[in-house]
């Protein structure tokens, strides 16, 4: 126990001056985690633990939790094209070239080979939605693709762990186990639908009322990790467990609320699960298959960045087409759980299997980099059609000060001061209206104050800081996120607050306008493509006249 006091304190250490000197770099919080667990994996020896593997793998688990909150049932039917079109065709293609690969370079069984290829064809779940979300690009086009796919390949790694069952398995048979599989997953499915829809919100209204936030959180982290445990007892991963429990609680008020009081849950297992990833890091097998593993490497990139691109290049154009591609090229996590169980049950050469995951965990450590840059690529690719007032990113900060705003009548509330926020209050300026802003991007708030704009830190997602602006003595308040959860997030707060306050919004598509279908008649919704500061000025001076 010592032992891991003094591991786990100079880990934490590493943790905070890796982030730290990566920062200045602007290097992704990712490979400070990765880096860290090079670090312990080298001072201490330690190339890995089950028990430390095993709570890692819950930062996967809380992120496809938080990604079910915000893609409910109603949102994954809408992306059923992305999820079971998209996907199978990148999981098909590329499934049977690396399958051929394996079976012609390494000499492998046509079986292992087969599971070995597919294997390969699955993408980072954990860096790429936690990238996607950190900067409000999975609510972009070439995001809702990425995300559809990954969702398919999440649910194609069940068939992945079959096969290995049924190519291991000598006295049951194969009809035996796909029949038993398939019972399994209707009765998952059937119980966790009967356990959210009967069970799950009365408890969590029965919680809601005692007015307890540790008694909420902990409910809520009975129900991630209890769906998880049940979905492991069906044979099926953690994850999918916790994905469908996500989507379940979406359909419930308290969705919102369990979002914000997740993250740090959420991201401080993530960054135990990108520690681990370093550790594996095996710079001895490195070294000694450096002019194997490297030309495999750029293969691998190079044939799933191809494969899909060239079939979404004629659905979606070049640059949706690009960045979904590049965001997808590296190989996941679920990978390397498939290799070391294929290592457990003898399956394949253990140096096989080392160069493997050492192409896996270089495609993870590259991919923070590659997706950092991707909307550079795309447009060198192809010159932008017109300007994106929506590329700003937010970040998660929940603590505010305003403390000496005035108190403000008759005036507008502006949430968010990116491309479009600073355009909507120029021309606020230029009417003579007043006005407050909200932004939780540090920099973007000095921006703010050097522009001699009254732009406050905070997020408005919050009921308090919302309260703290006088937002029921206002006009109309003015969303102008692009992160389409923060945006959700936010008029859902407002219209919590009970004070019918007029609200403008913009929406991306379709999808997004419906998720606001039942918020009433103070809510005005502005298209994407109309939504620019014009557009909106109009729509909240409209408000105004109506008051």
């Amino acid at each position: 126990m010592e032992n891991f006091v003094y591991i786990f304190v100079i880990g934490a250490g590493a943790v905070i001056l890796f982030n730290l000197l990566f920062r200045k770099y602007d290097i992704p919080t990712i490979i400070g985690y990765i880096a860290t667990g090079v670090f312990i994996s080298l001072i201490f020896g330690l190339k890995g633990n089950s028990n430390l593997n095993f709570i890692a793998e819950f930062g996967i688990v809380f992120l496809m939790f938080t990604i079910g909150l915000e893609f409910s049932i109603k949102h994954l039917m809408s992306m059923k094209k992305y999820v079971f079109v998209y996907g199978s065709i990148q999981m098909i293609l590329t499934g049977f070239i690396f399958s051929l690969s394996s079976f012609y370079i390494f000499g492998l069984d046509m079986q292992i080979a087969i599971i070995i290829g597919f294997a390969l064809s699955l993408s980072s779940t954990a860096i790429v939605l936690k990238i996607l979300n950190d900067t409000g690009h999975v609510s972009k086009k070439y995001g809702r693709k990425a995300l559809g796919i990954l969702l398919f390949q999440d649910i194609a790694v069940i068939p992945l762990l079959l096969m290995i069952d049924i190519f291991d398995t000598k006295d049951i048979s194969v009809s035996s186990l796909i029949l038993t599989s398939i019972i399994s997953a209707l009765i998952l499915i059937v119980l966790l639908y009967f356990i959210g829809k009967y069970i799950l919100s009365r408890v969590l209204n029965a919680v809601v009322q005692e007015n307890s936030k540790e008694l909420f959180i902990t409910t809520i982290l009975f129900t991630v990790i209890g769906a998880s445990f049940l979905a492991h007892y069906f044979g099926f991963s953690y994850s999918l467990g916790a994905f469908i429990a996500g989507m379940l609680i979406a359909e419930t008020p308290y969705k919102h609320q369990i979002e914000i009081d997740l993250i740090p849950f959420r991201d401080l297992l993530l960054g135990l699960f990108f520690i681990t990833v370093g550790m594996q890091i095996d710079f001895v097998v490195i070294a000694t298959n450096i002019f194997i593993i490297i030309p495999a490497l750029i293969c691998v990139l190079f044939i799933k960045t191809m494969v899909v691109y060239l079939f979404l290049v004629l659905l979606a154009g070049k640059k949706v087409a690009i960045k979904t591609a590049l965001s997808l090229s590296q190989v996941g996590e679920f990978a390397l759980a498939i290799f070391t169980l294929l290592s457990v049950k003898n399956m394949v050469d253990d140096r096989i299997l080392q160069i493997l995951t050492a192409v896996v965990v270089i495609s993870m450590v590259l991919t923070p980099f590659i997706l950092k840059n991707v909307v550079k690529i795309a447009d060198k690719m192809e010159d932008q059609d017109s300007i994106d007032i929506t590329q700003d990113h937010h970040y998660e900060i929940d603590e505010l000060n305003t403390k000496d705003i005035a108190e403000h009548k008759n005036h507008f509330v502006v949430c968010g001061y990116g491309r479009l926020g600073r355009e909507i209050i120029r021309q606020l300026k230029a009417k003579g209206c007043s006005y407050v802003a909200l932004e939780n991007d540090l920099n973007l708030v000095e921006r703010g104050k050097n522009n001699s704009d009254n732009v406050y830190y905070g997020d408005a997602a919050q009921k308090s800081t919302l309260e703290k602006v006088y937002i029921k003595n206002c006009i109309a308040a003015i969303i102008a996120v692009s992160n389409e959860q923060k945006s959700e997030l936010i008029a859902n707060s407002i219209k919590n607050l009970g004070y019918d306050v007029n609200t403008v919004i913009r929406f991306a598509d379709t999808i997004e306008k419906g998720l606001y279908t039942d918020f009433g008649d103070h809510f005005y919704l502005v298209k994407e493509r109309e939504a620019v500061a014009k557009e909106i000025i109009s729509k909240a001076l409209e408000c105004k006249n109506k008051g």
